[in-house]
């Protein structure tokens, strides 16, 4: 009788070919209210990104982009610089696509004291 080995199911198991890049750690991070505002914005997830396919926006209550340029990605992290930003409520969304091809997005606000 012919049998798989082991080592081949477990290398092909559903939780591998279930990865997404999910959100682990954000600068500034969600609900922060800041005394001094941030000069970027770091987002931390739990794969390695794709970089044509990600990307995150921040947004001043007007909704004006507060963005100084194109966010910058590398392996698991995902930073954008900010202009000088004054005091106020921040919106941030994102959309990441982990190097598997899986997306995921969220967003979430923060607040520069005045």
């Amino acid at each position: 009788m012919n049998r798989f080995p082991l080592w081949l199911l477990l290398s092909v198991s559903p939780s591998a070919a279930m990865a997404h890049a999910m959100l682990e750690r954000a600068e500034p991070s969600a609900g922060a209210q800041l005394d001094h505002a941030p000069a970027q914005l770091r987002l931390q997830f739990s794969e390695p990104l794709e970089p044509a396919f990600s990307g995150v926006s921040i947004m001043d209550s007007a909704n004006h982009s507060v963005a100084r340029e194109a966010s910058v990605i590398s392996g698991v992290t995902m930073t954008i610089r900010l202009n000088q930003i004054p005091p106020g409520e921040y919106h941030v969304q994102w959309h990441a696509v982990s190097v598997d091809t899986h997306r995921t997005e969220g967003s979430y606000s923060f607040t520069v004291r005045p």
